[in-house]
């Protein structure tokens, strides 16, 4: 898989991963997973240089 490839996977599990979060009890051991992913796909997109300003809703 090249870079652009797996930046691209990242990037869409991101979007698909804040849908799922906003449907979500914030309460919910669900929620509590899903943000740890959230985290990890934050720092991962980040140092990858990708702006998250707009691809990122939580804003957790």
């Amino acid at each position: 898989m090249t870079e652009k490839e797996m930046l691209q996977k990242n990037i869409e599990e991101f979007s698909r991963l804040q849908r799922y979060m906003k449907l979500s009890d914030k309460d919910s051991a669900a929620y509590a997973e899903m943000k740890e992913r959230y985290i990890e796909l934050k720092v991962i997109l980040t140092v990858s240089g990708i702006n998250l300003t707009e691809l990122d809703k939580i804003k957790e």
